[in-house]
């Protein structure tokens, strides 16, 4: 077996998801005669001294690296020592930065909730509560903060009314983050489609009982779901914008039943849709990572 591959994921984070994750995927590769090793990026040496970038991973002959992180320093570093990578570093960068990925989005007919970036601050000592007037004017009680950065429905807060803000805003100042109009009509609802090599492969509906946000981390359910085309066409136009291989893109619906996009995720978990559709997600992307890398 010569054809092998590599697996990083990140080191602090220790979710059984991410085990599931990398378990399923070193299996599926076995079956197409694909070796898959994996290492954490606290085992990853990248780093440029002088003028050169060095890389420990150039002595092993990794036909690609799936990378199931979010550091675009490292994702960068290693395209640039000549590794192939799933997402690349651009889609990840693209994903990763929320307000990042609504002005990709943005004039493109994917329908989004109002979006509104808070002006970046570098100053301790300033004082920059005139802008939230600004806040106050363009949205209504109850609204949307999110950082840009974050992870299973964490740094997503929903703010009932103007004491909270200024509160909110407070801790914030200093974090990049977004103001976003909350669909009340979802809350504690969402739906979520994994769109691999720009084709819908597998969807779901979470709900939360006990929470607004339906993230699976947060005691949200998933259940098998089929969309409806203009989702269907939404997630796949979304995937293409952003570059993406793999992700999962979750919308949720309007008093119009329409669907709104509100979050792209380039390293979403499948536990809970591989359960709820029975569908082999870790197969899938396989066999695409196989037809990407070895039949083109």
């Amino acid at each position: 077996m010569n054809n092998k591959g590599l697996i990083i994921t990140n080191a602090f984070s220790y979710r059984e998801s991410v085990k599931y994750q990398v378990e399923r995927l070193k299996n599926e590769f076995l079956k197409l005669n694909i070796e898959i090793d994996h290492i954490t990026n606290s085992k990853l040496l990248v780093y440029i001294s002088q003028e050169s970038l060095v890389c420990n991973l150039k002595e092993f002959s990794y036909d690609f690296i799936i990378y199931l992180d979010k550091d675009k320093y490292i994702a960068n570093m290693l395209e640039k020592a000549g590794f192939k990578l799933f997402n690349t570093a651009l889609a990840i960068e693209n994903c990763d930065d929320k307000m990042l990925t609504h002005i990709l989005l943005s004039n493109n007919n994917i329908k989004m909730p109002k979006t509104m970036s808070y002006p970046l601050c570098y100053d301790y000592n300033n004082n920059f509560s005139e802008f939230l007037p600004n806040i106050i004017f363009n949205f209504s009680f109850p609204f949307i903060i999110k950082e840009n950065y974050g992870s299973l429905g964490k740094q997503v807060y929903l703010i009932a009314n103007k004491a909270e803000l200024i509160v909110k805003e407070k801790e914030l100042r200093y974090k990049p983050h977004i103001y976003q109009e909350f669909i009340k009509e979802s809350s504690g609802v969402d739906y979520r489609l994994f769109v691999i090599g720009n084709e819908v492969v597998a969807s779901m509906k979470r709900v939360n009982e006990s929470n607004f946000k339906a993230n699976i981390a947060l005691g949200g359910k998933g259940h098998n779901y089929k969309p409806e085309e203009k989702m269907i066409e939404m997630a796949i136009q979304a995937s293409k914008i952003l570059g993406l291989d793999y992700c999962a893109i979750d919308f949720v619906k309007n008093r119009n039943n329409e669907p709104i996009l509100i979050e792209v995720n380039s390293n979403a978990f499948f536990t809970e849709i591989e359960k709820v559709t029975s569908k082999n997600i870790a197969k899938i992307y396989a066999k695409y990572i196989f037809s990407r890398i070895y039949k083109s």
